[in-house]
């Protein structure tokens, strides 16, 4: 793996104490944003403007003002976000021309607020609708876990987002998750990812995919570091509830989330659960039944695909040369959606989250694989559907059934420093915040990975 910057703990410990300065950081990443390995992971890059805000933020702290974790150090933006003056593009030719956003989207402002420097707006699929990650029209950034001469996906949608951090152009990245594009590309590129409930986070001047799912979230180094942005995006902050490992109580389920896992997956999960238990976690295994009844649920396209048609009917009737032809084919599932399945669909969903929430009210978190799978090679998911397509089903598969949850979850990295990286998922339901936030800082340094023998 690249190097990453340190957590901002670790940052801002060596800003204290002089051993660097926000304008130095910036500088360091402006350097490595012009590398080779950066190739496709920005759209849009504002590095000079974002070492003024690096220089004022050192100005202010050698004056002695208390700033807030994030000041002045570099952070990115999913091209889905309106940034004042810029067009928001969602990594689409079909929105190159439209008008330029006259306000920051809300989540923006804030991060601005909190005083992080704005490096630029990341590269993602077409439209957020795809967990693989591959975009024709902009590039497709590679994963710096990629073997030379292998390059390897990076996981979307939030593919330059997850990028922009994994190599060291950001502490953190501002992302969205309406099926796994924060968690997917966190997982696949080595980095933690964490989904809210979606309630949580406004999505005021975003571009939408699925308005029932869409989350506003981000990715960076670290559990304590998510939980940073998390408290300045959100409009309702939580307070991580921290236990000791023999406190806490996980459920592995038997259906669904653990089929068809790759070895190098498997391995890690299961070396990720030793280390569990060795430390006192209590782990079950459950039943979930309900698991099964998603693709049921979901079989016309679920939420996202009769939304997305109703945003994009209108353009896509005068412009589908313009589309990616993968994301028009998905967006083409809703258009024999009817209202009445529609509705049927909520009103599934809401007695499926109440059976689920019945399921898992004495646990603190499911544990899972965040994905069945590490990242694949590029060049043949860029040439053959089927292959996309099914590589796109697995890596929204575990993901995607805590987004119908309406829940919270969170992707760990857990593998070896000699595999390609793995996610571990922890998850919950609505609202479950603090307390997943609190068993995932708990067992962070238990699964992570570590150069030590297991």
């Amino acid at each position: 793996m690249p190097f990453m910057l340190p957590d901002l703990d670790t940052l801002n410990t060596r800003l204290r104490e002089g051993a660097t300065s926000r304008a130095a950081i910036l500088e360091q990443a402006a350097a490595a944003a012009a590398g080779p390995a950066a190739e496709a992971v920005f759209l849009h890059s504002t590095f000079e403007a974002a070492a003024q805000v690096a220089r004022a933020a050192d100005a202010a702290s050698g004056a002695g003002k208390t700033l807030h974790p994030l000041a002045g150090l570099p952070v990115s933006v999913k091209d889905l976000y309106d940034v004042a003056g810029e067009v928001t593009r969602a990594a689409s030719v079909v929105r190159q021309d439209a008008a330029p956003a006259t306000a920051d989207a809300t989540v923006v402002a804030r991060l601005r607020q909190a005083g992080a420097a704005i490096v630029g707006r990341t590269n993602m699929t077409e439209f957020a609708f795809s967990g693989v990650g591959i975009n024709p029209h902009y590039g497709t950034p590679v994963n710096p876990a990629s073997e030379p001469g292998t390059p390897r996906i990076p996981g979307g949608s939030s593919s330059g987002a997850a990028v922009s951090v994994a190599l060291g152009l950001a502490v953190a990245a501002l992302g969205s998750d309406t099926g796994g594009s924060i968690r997917i590309p966190a997982a696949l590129c080595g980095i933690t990812g964490f989904k809210p409930t979606a309630r949580r986070v406004p999505l005021t001047g975003a571009f939408p995919l699925s308005y029932t799912l869409d989350t506003a979230c981000a990715m960076a180094r670290t559990v304590g570091d998510c939980v940073a942005v998390d408290a300045v995006i959100a409009d309702l902050a939580v307070l991580p509830r921290v236990t000791g490992p023999s406190a806490t109580r996980l459920a592995i389920p038997r259906q669904y989330l653990l089929d068809d896992l790759d070895p190098v997956v498997a391995r890690a999960f299961d070396r990720a659960l030793g280390r569990l238990s060795a430390a006192g976690v209590q782990l079950e295994h459950v039943d979930l039944p309900e698991l099964g009844e998603l693709a049921a649920l979901n079989a016309q396209g679920g939420f996202s695909a009769p939304e997305a048609y109703a945003i994009h009917r209108h353009v896509l009737a005068g412009k589908r040369e313009l589309y990616d032809p993968r994301v028009a084919s998905r967006i083409d599932r809703g258009a024999t959606v009817s209202a009445a399945d529609y509705i049927d669909l909520g009103r599934a969903r809401l007695d499926w989250i109440a059976r689920m929430e019945a399921r898992l009210a004495s646990f603190d978190a499911v544990v899972c694989p965040t994905v069945p799978m590490v990242a694949p090679e590029i060049a043949p998911l860029r040439t053959d559907d089927a292959q996309f397509f099914r590589v796109n089903a697995l890596l929204l598969r575990n993901t995607s059934a805590f987004n119908f949850f309406d829940g919270c979850s969170i992707s760990l990295p857990c593998h070896a420093p000699d595999e390609l990286p793995v996610g571990l998922m922890l998850s919950h339901g609505p609202m479950r915040d603090a307390g997943l936030l609190g068993t995932a800082l708990a067992l962070e340094r238990i699964v992570q990975p570590s150069s030590r023998d297991d």
